[in-house]
């Protein structure tokens, strides 16, 4: 068997393998579980300085090329986004012929959505009062989707359809509203020019 030969043969068992782990939602789910495990382990422990040092070290990517420069941001503007836009393509399409196809379907997961970000921030405010702090109530709003369908992943088939679904509108709205607080209560200035090139594709569809 030539070198050609074996290195093929290696990718495309590397690749099923691969395709076979992701498709496993349950193994998708202990591993965000474990990694988040160990992430906790490590950032409390002795190795901390260098654990935050590695993530956070600079990758030496040209600054005029306008991309994240270390691990942790590669993490929050690469992988984030790309988990968000996978996330939210499943969303369209249960909105568009799914589990919310219809006002009604779509009205408990709004509302959900809702009263997930009103009732932390009044929490929040209620424990805070007072305080130097009390302008921080916008960060409990946002739900964490990662480990919400995280979770739900480890019951595999156990978990109907509609209830994952629902999780997913859940926190994909939550979130939304969470950026707009943001956007709107702790930003300075809004690029409008490029949030018309963000609101474009969408309406050449």
């Amino acid at each position: 068997m030539s070198k050609v030969t074996l290195i093929k043969k290696i990718g495309t068992q590397a690749i099923s393998s691969l395709r076979k782990f992701i498709q496993d939602s349950r193994a998708v789910g202990i591993t965000l579980l474990a990694c988040t495990m160990l992430s906790l382990f490590l950032a409390n422990s002795p190795w901390s300085a260098a654990y935050l040092g590695f993530i956070e070290k600079k990758m030496g990517v040209p600054g005029r090329l306008h991309l994240p420069h270390n691990l942790i941001e590669w993490i929050n503007d690469g992988l984030m986004a790309s988990f968000f836009f996978v996330v939210g393509m499943e969303i369209k399409k249960q909105l568009l012929a799914g589990e919310l196809s219809s006002p009604r379907q779509a009205a408990l997961p709004i509302a959900g959505a809702i009263g997930g970000m009103l009732v932390p921030a009044a929490i929040f405010l209620l424990i805070n009062r007072n305080t130097a702090y009390h302008d921080g109530w916008g960060i409990p709003m946002a739900t964490d989707i990662a480990f919400s369908l995280g979770v739900a992943s480890l019951l595999g088939n156990r978990v109907p359809l509609a209830l994952k679904v629902f999780l997913m509108a859940l926190a994909i709205i939550d979130d939304l509203g969470a950026i707009i607080v943001i956007a709107v209560f702790y930003g300075k200035d809004i690029a409008w020019l490029y949030l018309v090139y963000a609101i474009m594709p969408a309406q050449m569809e």
